[in-house]
C-alpha cells in the first residue's frame, strides 16, 4: 500500500478531526505546476525534462505556504494534548483530582494510556508524511529546496520531531512499560520506544515509519555527562538544568524565565530559547531508574548532592546579596 493511501486512511480512522498534512492537495500543486511548465516549453518548441525550474512561483507560491500552515497547527494540536495528558499524568493528591474534576481529560487510566499511545503515532506519521512530501518537491524540482524549508521550520519550532513534548511522550511508556513488567501486568503501552546506550552514552530511540528511527542524545553538551534534571529549549535541545542556567548567565534562584532575551543556545547559537523551556519530569524519572547498570550504583545519588550542594550556595549568595541590598551596604 502506498504511503498516502496509508495516511488518508490513517487519518479517517481518527475519532476526532485532527489537524494533518494535506498530502493530496499538495502532490496536486506539484502536478499541476509540472504540465504547466511543460505546456510552456511545448509552446516554445522547447524540449525539456519534465520538471518545473529550481524557484517556481507556481509552487512556491502556494506548497510551501500551505505545508507551513499545516505544519503550524500539527505541532500545536500536538504540544496541547500532550502537554494535558502529562499533566494529568504526573499530578499528585488533591491536583490530580481537580484536574479530573475539570474535566482536562476524560476516561480511566486505560484511556490515558491510549490516548498517549494515539499522539505518539499522530507525532510520527505526520513527520513521515511531510518528510515524503519534501522528498516529491525536490524530486520534481531537482533541488534542495525541500530540505532547506525544513531547517526553515525547525528555526521556526514546528518541526514536530523537535517537540519536546514528543521526548516526554516517549519517556513515559517505558516509564508505564516499566512498571507494568515489575507489576507483572501486560504491557499495554507503545512498545516502539527504548533507551538505550551506545558506549555508555544514553540515547531514546524510536522506529519511526517507513523503517525511519528517531534517537534523541542524552548526553549534556556543556557537562558531557548524562542529563540531570533535564529541559528542553525551544530549539529543541537538551541540557541540565543548571548547565542551562549557566549558560544563560541566570542563578538557579532565579531561573530560566529570568534570562535574558539576548542569551542564546550554545549549540545553535539561536536567541531567545530559554523563556519558553520545559522541564523534562518523565525522562528524569527514567533516567533515575533506568542510569547504565554499568555505572556505580551511587552515581545517581552523588549527583543529586552534588545539585543540592550547588543550590544552597547559590540560594545563600542571593539572599546574602538581597539583605545588602536592602541595608545599603
Amino acid at each position: 500500500m502506498k504511503f498516502c493511501k496509508k495516511y488518508q486512511e490513517y487519518m479517517q480512522g481518527q475519532e476526532k478531526k485532527l489537524p494533518g498534512v494535506g498530502f493530496k492537495k499538495l502532490k496536486k500543486i506539484l502536478k499541476n505546476c509540472r504540465r504547466e511548465f511543460q505546456s510552456k516549453n511545448d509552446a516554445h518548441g522547447v524540449f525539456h525534462n519534465q520538471t518545473c525550474p529550481q524557484h517556481c512561483p507556481v509552487c512556491d507560491g502556494t506548497f510551501f505556504p500551505s505545508l507551513l500552515k499545516e505544519m503550524s497547527d500539527i505541532v500545536g494540536c500536538f504540544n496541547e494534548r500532550a502537554q494535558k495528558l502529562l499533566e494529568l499524568h504526573l499530578a499528585s493528591g488533591f491536583r490530580k483530582y481537580f484536574i479530573w474534576f475539570k474535566g482536562k481529560l476524560q476516561g480511566s487510566h486505560v484511556a490515558l494510556i491510549q490516548e498517549g499511545k494515539d499522539l505518539v503515532n499522530y507525532a510520527l506519521i505526520n513527520a513521515v508524511a511531510i518528510r515524503k512530501i519534501l522528498k516529491k518537491y525536490d524530486k520534481v524540482h531537482f533541488s534542495k529546496q525541500g530540505q532547506a524549508f525544513k531547517s526553515q521550520a525547525q528555526s521556526m519550532h514546528i518541526e514536530i520531531l523537535q517537540s519536546p513534548w514528543l521526548c516526554e511522550l516517549m519517556a513515559f511508556h517505558i516509564n508505564l512499560r516499566e512498571t507494568k513488567v515489575k507489576s507483572g501486568m501486560t504491557p499495554a503501552s507503545f512498545e516502539g520506544c527504548y533507551l538505550t546506550f551506545n558506549d555508555g552514552k544514553p540515547f531514546l530511540s524510536c522506529e519511526l515509519f517507513d523503517s525511519v528511527k528517531l534517537d534523541i542524545d542524552l548526553t549534556c553538551s556543556i557537562c558531557l555527562d548524562t542529563v540531570f534534571d533535564p529541559v528542553s529549549l525551544t530549539c529543541g535541545h537538551i541540557f541540565c538544568y543548571m548547565c542551562a542556567c549557566s549558560a544563560a548567565s541566570v542563578s538557579i534562584v532565579n531561573g530560566l524565565k529570568a534570562a535574558e532575551p539576548k542569551e542564546k543556545c550554545p549549540l545553535c547559537r539561536e536567541a531567545g530559547v530559554y523563556e519558553g523551556f520545559v522541564h523534562l519530569d518523565e525522562l528524569s524519572i527514567l533516567l533515575r531508574r533506568r542510569y547504565d547498570p554499568n555505572s556505580c550504583s551511587e552515581y545517581w545519588e552523588q549527583r543529586l548532592q552534588m545539585e543540592r550542594v550547588e543550590r544552597v550556595r547559590q540560594a545563600k549568595e542571593h539572599w546574602e546579596s538581597q539583605c545588602q541590598a536592602f541595608v545599603g551596604v
